[in-house]
């Protein structure tokens, strides 16, 4: 017989699976007489994806030996989809369709001593493929070989009793008769091995020839593309395509296909060869070639228990510490499913009892190891069993000692007391109370800061069982040195030193007196001190903690404090404005002998007492740094403001002669930053005869400017508008018109 490759794909998606197009295939033979063999082809496609339809003809090349013979057009006699086959006691929603396609064709083939091969060589497999490399690029060979041997014994090759089904469940456990039938009654061998390699993607996305070697569709098909297809190793192999725990294996005698698919979601490429054997000789190698669709099945019945500890998900080992009842909980599913068709049966003093609530809650008569069963549709086709093992033991006891210097700071022993049936503590879990934690069964711990500590003990025996135990202990020690560190050590009057503490252990919770040798004291743990005057001074600082303990420090001549520089200064004149912008400055430090003033960044000096003539309006910046002979610096900052000023003028008579002299009537001054400027005349009836908002405009002596000439007289003018700042201003007076 020849080589059957069978390629199993396995996948767990929640849509259709996108596919290239071929997902295996296999050729078969029969002797018919005369010279004459009937060829049987099967080509399998996945018809959810976009790849191409079957060949129809397809393209068969005979080979004899290695040299071409001829091409045969296989027509496509008929085609089926395949059924899904019925998973028992599992919930599914996968769509997965198999076309098979099948071909057949007569040769004569007269004996010779050399090998006939058919092959069919087509890409490409399906592009999402787990277990091979560079699937959507890998095409396919299907090839029948009728040895010098077959052609004597004028053999049949063998055929497969059943088909594979098209789904199998992940993670669980899979037995597949994949046994062949040989009509001969010859000897039949099952291995699992490689695919192989054939064809390539020229042709279709890749530009050349599409029958070319490396083409979609090798015509003639080439020998030398007929290599096995590259496992992604070391997880899989073509020995061990499928991994699984058990590994999937093929029986070498029977065919039968067992073992546990991994439930690792994807597809997977597994070869199955069968070796045909007369009297001890082999006659030939039939392959099949295919993809089997695994996914990760829902079980509609499942045993399942809360439990410490689980092994291959149906040995549950419980632990109960202390406690003769025991509350077992049930998560088997699906409760729809199972309804009331379960019951737990125990063990106990020899004797076997059941019981039928859901969660079991079990009273144990003494410390023991006792096994039970929880049985789920007992005797129907979804049984499912959970083996529990309860062991009941006697709570150990924890317990611990502590001691430590209750005025010094160092660390604190504890020591474990803790007792247990089995005899001693396997491990042991401190809790020191700072956030830190230990595992030694007597620590020494150093707390960084003081106060009341909770030390949790929490330990397990070598039976698993386990206790804990809480104990505070108020640690407040004084710091075994104090270490104290100013912010400054020498400076100038005034000074602000900080007196920071890096003393531990200590707190809020101590009662801390500082003397800072100028007369004053102060508390606090890191205190500020201002010293005012000039001198040296020595620092003390005495600390109790909150149950009486003392401890203190002295510091002698540790603070230098030279005389400072004390910036002032005042100005005149003390109202500047646009036309007053010269200001004199007066200094009024003390104990200065340098000066630096710096006026609104528009200019410095460094006489004692500058003038300054400021060019802008508004507020001004002054800033004066002053410095002694000690190097002492001081500054002192003040805001001038000069103020914008606005004059206005009325004249209170012209003369609208044209001799260009006093024509009209306006005011003049500095007009700069007025705004809403308004001017009108009136009349001595009361009759508004002239308005304008340009200060620039004035009136010429006819009415609104255009109107009639006005009479000599007096004519009564009112101005309004606001400065700089929108101050309003108002200006009323006489215009005397001179005809």
């Amino acid at each position: 017989m020849k080589n059957t490759l069978l390629t199993f794909l396995l996948l767990a998606f929640a849509r259709p699976l996108c596919a290239k197009h071929i997902i295996g295939g296999e050729i078969t033979y029969k002797y018919i007489g005369n010279d004459q063999y009937q060829f049987f082809m099967k080509i399998y496609r996945d018809c959810n994806g976009q790849g191409a339809e079957l060949d129809n003809p397809a393209s068969i090349t005979l080979f004899r030996g290695t040299t071409f013979q001829r091409n045969i057009q296989a027509p496509l006699d008929s085609s089926r989809n395949l059924s899904k086959p019925n998973l028992p006691c599992t919930e599914t929603n996968i769509d997965v369709c198999v076309e098979e396609g099948s071909y057949s064709w007569v040769l004569t083939l007269p004996p010779v001593n050399e090998s006939y091969t058919v092959v069919y060589q087509r890409c490409c497999r399906n592009n999402t493929i787990t277990n091979i490399l560079n699937p959507e690029s890998s095409g396919a060979s299907y090839f029948i070989e009728l040895s010098p041997a077959a052609q004597v014994a004028r053999n049949n090759s063998p055929v497969f009793r059943s088909f594979p089904p098209t789904l199998i469940c992940g993670g669980f456990p899979l037995n597949f008769d994949h046994a062949a039938v040989d009509s001969d009654g010859d000897q039949l061998v099952y291995e699992f091995c490689s695919p192989l390699l054939g064809g390539g993607r020229t042709g279709s996305d890749i530009p050349g020839d599409p029958n070319s070697c490396a083409g979609v569709v090798p015509i003639p098909a080439c020998l030398s593309m007929m290599t096995p297809v590259q496992f992604r190793v070391p997880v899989y192999t073509s020995g061990a395509p499928l991994g699984g725990n058990p590994v999937v294996r093929i029986d070498p005698n029977t065919g039968m296909i067992t073992g546990t698919p991994a439930a690792t979601v994807g597809q997977f490429v597994v070869g199955v060869c069968v070796k045909e054997y007369r009297n001890g000789q082999l006659l030939s190698i039939l392959r099949r070639d295919f993809q089997f669709n695994v996914f990760d099945c829902n079980p509609t019945v499942l045993a399942k228990i809360k439990a410490d500890t689980t092994i291959a998900g149906k040995q549950f080992f419980i632990q109960a510490c202390g406690k003769s009842t025991v509350f077992i909980e049930n998560l088997s599913s699906k409760q729809s499913f199972i309804g009331s068709d379960f019951y737990w049966a125990f063990n106990i003093q020899g004797a076997e009892r059941r019981f039928t609530e859901w969660n079991a809650n079990i009273t144990f008569p003494d410390t023991g190891t006792y096994k039970g069963k929880l049985f789920l549709k007992p005797g129907s086709t979804c049984a499912d069993t959970a083996y529990v093992t309860i062991k009941v033991y006697n709570k150990p006891i924890a317990d611990f000692t502590y001691a430590y210097d209750t005025c010094i700071a160092g660390p604190v022993f504890l020591r474990d007391r803790s007792r247990s049936e089995a005899g001693a503590i396997s491990s042991w879990n401190w809790q020191y109370g700072d956030g830190t934690t230990g595992s030694l069964p007597n620590p020494a711990h150093v707390y960084q800061t003081p106060g009341v500590k909770k030390i949790v003990l929490n330990i397990e025996d070598k039976k698993g069982c386990k206790a804990d135990t809480t104990q505070p202990i108020r640690w407040y020690p004084v710091p075994p040195l104090l270490i104290i560190e100013p912010s400054k050590y020498i400076d100038c009057t005034p000074t602000k030193t900080e007196f920071k503490n890096l003393s531990v252990p200590i707190d809020s919770t101590y009662k801390i007196i500082w003397d800072f040798g100028d007369g004053t004291t102060g508390t606090g743990i890191s205190p500020q001190h201002v010293y005012k005057q000039p001198g040296t001074y020595s620092v003390s600082v005495n600390v109790t903690s909150p149950i009486g303990c003392k401890t203190s420090a002295s510091y002698p001549n540790w603070i230098k404090v030279k005389q400072g520089a004390i910036a002032d200064f005042d100005f005149t004149p003390e109202k500047p404005n646009t036309f007053l912008n010269t200001v004199q400055f007066r200094d009024l430090s003390q104990f200065s002998t340098r000066w630096q003033w710096f006026f609104s960044n528009k200019g410095y000096s460094n006489q004692q007492n500058p003038t300054f003539v400021f060019r802008d309006t508004g507020t001004q910046k002054i800033k004066l740094l002053v410095a002694n002979l000690n190097n002492c610096i001081d500054s002192m900052i003040k805001y001038i403001d000069i103020e914008p000023k606005v004059v206005y003028h009325l004249p209170n008579a012209f003369s609208p002669n044209q001799d260009a002299v006093n024509d009209a009537f306006k005011g003049i001054g500095y007009l700069e930053g007025m705004t809403d400027f308004t001017m009108r005349i009136w009349n001595r009836w009361g009759e508004l005869i002239f308005e304008t908002k340009n200060p620039q405009e004035g009136w010429n002596g006819k009415k609104f400017n255009t109107g009639r000439e006005e009479p000599q007289g007096v004519y009564a003018c009112v101005v309004q508008f606001k400065g700089p700042r929108g101050e309003p201003h108002e200006m009323s007076g006489f215009a005397t018109l001179i005809r």
